[in-house]
C-alpha cells in the first residue's frame, strides 16, 4: 500500500512551526516550479504490482536516481541548466539548477524485480508484489 504526505497536512505542520509567510513558497511547490521542476505521478495497481509513472520532463536518464530502500521508493533528479541570451549590448545569463525528490511508503515489493524504463520525459517503474507463501495450514479432525 503507497503512503502519501498530504500537502495540506505537511503545510499546517510547517505553519505552526514557522512564520506562514516566509514558508508559503515553499510547501506550496512553487520553488519547484519556478525551477522549471516539480515530480508528478500516477500509481497503478494491479493483482502483480504497482506501477509508477512518474514526469520528469527536461531531464536526461543521467540525471535521474531511483532507489528503494526499508519499504520506500525514491525518485529523485538534478538540473542544471544554462540559457544565454544576447539582446544588442545587453547579455543576460540564467542559470537554473535544482534538485527535487518524491518518495512513496510501499510495502511487500519484492525489490530484486523492480525495474525502471524512462522514455519522452515520463519513468515508469514497476514494483512487483512478494507472492504470498501457500499456507502449509490444513483442516484438523475434531476427534
Amino acid at each position: 500500500m503507497f503512503d502519501l504526505t498530504h500537502r495540506r497536512r505537511r503545510r499546517e505542520l510547517v505553519e505552526s512551526l514557522f512564520n506562514p509567510e516566509v514558508v508559503k513558497d515553499f510547501v506550496s511547490g512553487d520553488l519547484l516550479n519556478e525551477l522549471g521542476m516539480s515530480i508528478r505521478a500516477d500509481i497503478k495497481e494491479n493483482n502483480s504490482e504497482y506501477i509508477v509513472e512518474a514526469e520528469l520532463p527536461g531531464v536526461t536518464k543521467e540525471e535521474i536516481v531511483v532507489e528503494f530502500k526499508e519499504d520506500v521508493l525514491t525518485i529523485s533528479a538534478q538540473k542544471q541548466q544554462d540559457i544565454d541570451e544576447e539582446k544588442e549590448n545587453y547579455v543576460r545569463r540564467e542559470i537554473k539548477r535544482g534538485k527535487v525528490s518524491r518518495s512513496f511508503y510501499v510495502q511487500n515489493i519484492n525489490s530484486d524485480g523492480i525495474t525502471a524504463d524512462y522514455k519522452d520525459g515520463v519513468i515508469k517503474i514497476v514494483l512487483p508484489k512478494m507472492q504470498e507463501s501457500a499456507s502449509d495450514g490444513h483442516r484438523i479432525e475434531i476427534k
